[in-house]
């Protein structure tokens, strides 16, 4: 069980907080729940090939070690939902207008806030360890040009956080959500991220690689694949990274 009060492993400077966690797993047995953290990440990864860039001092760039063997393989996008709902539970509390941007992105209004990146070590057909990592925009005010849709919670709030009380309610609440799905209560999990999809039922246009079309989000498959309903009245299921939304 995850608890708030988990070991935390604070490092002045990093390449990145999951790559750490997943090196730490391989030379030694890591107590479950435990947190790094770190003020300065100098190669953040994002989903992908994409990175994640973090003003030194100013946000919460973590990784947290989980084993859920209870889950299989195939499902291992719940894991991402009960995270997503520990963020988006810390930050309803203290702005509104927060959403789930599938697959793994926080908003708040239309600007991400946080991202999400798990990865996952599957033995047989369920999951051995995951890395839990989090970038969470906190209290920094200026971003890169190309960071268009960037904001943070200082940014919205006009208030500056604690950086260590942010993170003690943040892994408090993944906690709570990652106790539901380890005591059975998957579509619990699956209704309340459902719930806080960014654009659910509302018509909005996407793009493929060869074409641009308008559809509905009506949810996620049993795999975490975005199911869309297209003007046809046909129901389409994309995988991740296969389809992008334009707004």
């Amino acid at each position: 069980m995850v608890r708030s009060e988990s070991k935390i492993i604070l490092l002045g400077e990093t390449d990145s907080t999951n790559n750490y966690a997943t090196r730490l797993l391989k030379k030694e047995t890591v107590a479950e729940g435990t947190v790094i953290l770190t003020k300065r990440q100098t190669s953040g990864k994002g989903y992908g090939r994409n990175s994640w860039d973090s003003e030194e001092n100013k946000n919460l760039t973590f990784s947290i070690i989980l084993y859920p063997g209870f889950l299989h393989a195939s499902r291992q996008f719940l894991l991402s939902q009960a995270v997503s709902l520990g963020i988006t539970g810390y930050l309803s509390e203290k702005t509104g207008a927060v959403s789930v941007k599938w697959p793994n992105d926080i908003l708040i209004g239309n600007r991400k806030v946080a991202g999400i990146l798990i990865e996952n070590v599957i033995s047989g057909s369920t999951l051995h360890s995951s890395v839990i990592g989090v970038g969470l925009n906190v209290n920094q005010r200026d971003f890169p040009a190309y960071l268009q849709r960037a904001t943070s919670l200082c940014l919205v709030t006009g208030k500056t956080y604690d950086l260590d009380e942010a993170l003690q309610e943040i892994v408090a609440g993944i906690s709570l959500w990652y106790n539901e799905l380890k005591s059975g209560r998957q579509e619990k999990v699956r209704s309340c991220y459902l719930a806080e999809m960014f654009r659910k039922d509302e018509l909005t246009d996407f793009r493929t690689h060869d074409r641009l079309f308008s559809a509905r989000i009506r949810g996620i498959d049993e795999f975490g694949q975005l199911m869309l309903e297209e003007l046809s009245g046909k129901i389409s299921v994309w995988p991740f990274k296969s389809v992008e939304m334009v707004y």
